[in-house]
């Protein structure tokens, strides 16, 4: 271990962990555990589960340090890991409706609001990974095409090619003109 950590580039911090360094990962947690949060909050709009994403997040990069290849910075490894980790807790939500003393036509229309999102979501599913994690970052969680694209660790112009294919899928797959 060197003398003073804090000052060891993130690439060697991730070597000394997959060493054994016991200190190495905390230290790339300590760093970039900020941004990762505010990567999962823009991905999931919700502080608990963007909470619980960076947490499965960075448990993950523990556990597989050995999946660094070192083709790109430590901190984009990382962005995919925590969007991964964001995407899996989104896909694991079910939708929940609760019927309580309502009128018959908003129970309908909310039924139709239900059935919709299940639709979408359904379609979602159909699509390539990558049409599918564009499409969710910019259409469903309103990131700009310049922030999926630092995300996802491409460039813009292929989040707008999979964002245009994506949703000419979804328009076919949803049955729309």
């Amino acid at each position: 271990m060197t003398a003073d950590i804090s000052q060891t580039p993130d690439a060697d911090l991730l070597q000394l962990h997959k060493d054994g360094d016991p200190d190495a990962f905390g230290e790339l947690f300590r760093r970039h555990k900020d941004r990762m949060w505010a990567v999962a909050l823009r991905t999931t709009r919700d502080p608990e589960l963007a909470a619980d994403a960076v947490q499965d997040g960075f448990l993950n990069a523990f556990r597989r340090a050995e999946s660094f290849r070192g083709d790109a910075a430590v901190t984009t490894w990382l962005h995919r890991i925590v969007v991964n980790a964001c995407l899996d807790r989104l896909r694991r939500i079910k939708p929940t409706v609760e019927l309580g003393d309502t009128d018959v036509v908003e129970t309908r229309d909310h039924h139709a609001s239900v059935e919709v999102r299940l639709d979408i979501q359904e379609a979602l599913a159909k699509l390539p990974e990558g049409q599918r994690m564009a499409l969710v970052l910019v259409d469903m969680h309103g990131m700009s095409v310049a922030e999926a694209a630092s995300v996802l660790d491409v460039a813009d112009g292929t989040i707008k090619s999979r964002c245009a294919r994506g949703r000419a899928a979804m328009a076919e797959l949803l049955g729309l003109p």
